[in-house]
């Protein structure tokens, strides 16, 4: 039998304490070496809160899986604000270059629903719209249709 436990940790930062030690504890697992593999996997990630799965064997091995945080949280954590606009139509809360898209495009890889770059960057730009955030100093829907036109495809390669 295996045991799951889902848990949302600050990256980098996860602590033998609450929540994962009174979750663990009663397993019969060695939750500092679990804390250092979760602190470990997530360090990229610092700053944001982040989705981890934990995976507990019968003969107490585990495994750590990671998720990624929302679109949302990592554009955000790349303008340097706390909060998306309130009105994304009369009020910007900041700016991404393409090599941001691009990076946090990366990072969703795994858990997009986007197969190719093109489609991931689109993803990320689209949820730019809703938040208040330009690209390249341009309203996303315009980065979009000029990314639809080809005229990124060499950032994009």
């Amino acid at each position: 039998m295996v045991d799951r436990l889902n848990v949302l940790v600050d990256a980098g930062k996860a602590t033998p304490g609450p929540p994962l030690g009174p979750a663990l504890g009663p397993l019969g697992v060695n939750v500092v070496k679990i804390v250092a593999e979760i602190n470990e996997k997530t360090k990229q990630f610092s700053g944001m809160k982040v989705p981890v799965t934990i995976e507990i064997a019968a003969d107490r091995s585990f495994q750590v899986q990671v998720g990624t945080p929302p679109t949302t949280a990592l554009i955000l954590k790349e303008i340097g604000a706390e909060k998306g606009s309130g009105s994304q139509k009369a009020t910007k809360i900041g700016n991404l270059t393409i090599a941001q898209v691009l990076k946090i495009a990366e990072m969703k890889k795994d858990s997009s629903l986007g197969a190719s770059v093109r489609s991931r960057v689109k993803e990320v730009v689209g949820t730019c719209v809703s938040m208040g955030v330009t690209v390249e100093g341009k309203e996303p829907k315009e980065i979009i249709s000029e990314i639809n036109s080809g005229s990124w495809d060499s950032s994009l390669s």
